[in-house]
């Protein structure tokens, strides 16, 4: 059994972005050597997440237009007060809206590995999902197999 391990760097440009990195872990899978196995994406950042879907322009409207709904940004979020009461340590982001929605994406995805390729079909892509942008941020790619 192998593991291999890289991070992808990103920046995001907008609040809310949709970064198709699909291609970047299918090269990581490439350098790893590993033919059959698992990959995990993991995003460590807590107003972040990582989905599996289809990179069509409208959907990713739709799918923004849907966490602006569930999760709207002009809410009141008791995270907020407490960054404001933490004093120096806060970013000066009111980001309780973030972390929500973060929460109800999830932080990674695990995609089964076939002959050194993803088990993808032809539409999926997958996703680092900023909430919280634009900010610096990275993705971690962690592969088991042989």
């Amino acid at each position: 059994m192998k593991i291999y391990k890289e991070r992808i760097d990103l920046e995001s440009k907008t609040q809310i972005q949709f970064m198709d990195i699909t291609n970047q872990v299918q090269e990581i899978i490439d350098r790893s050597g590993v033919r059959e196995g698992q990959v995990t994406i993991y995003a460590p950042h807590t107003t972040m997440g990582v989905a599996i879907n289809h990179n069509e322009a409208m959907l990713l409207q739709d799918f923004m237009r849907i966490f602006y709904k569930l999760v709207p940004v002009d809410d009141q979020y008791s995270h907020d007060l407490f960054e404001l009461r933490r004093g120096s340590d806060a970013d000066g982001r009111s980001n309780g809206h973030s972390h929500c929605k973060a929460f109800l994406l999830g932080s990674s995805e695990t995609v089964p590995i076939e002959r050194g390729k993803m088990m993808l079909s032809e539409i999926q892509n997958i996703f680092a999902v900023e909430f919280d942008g634009s900010r610096k941020r990275d993705v971690v790619v962690s592969i088991m197999g042989l």
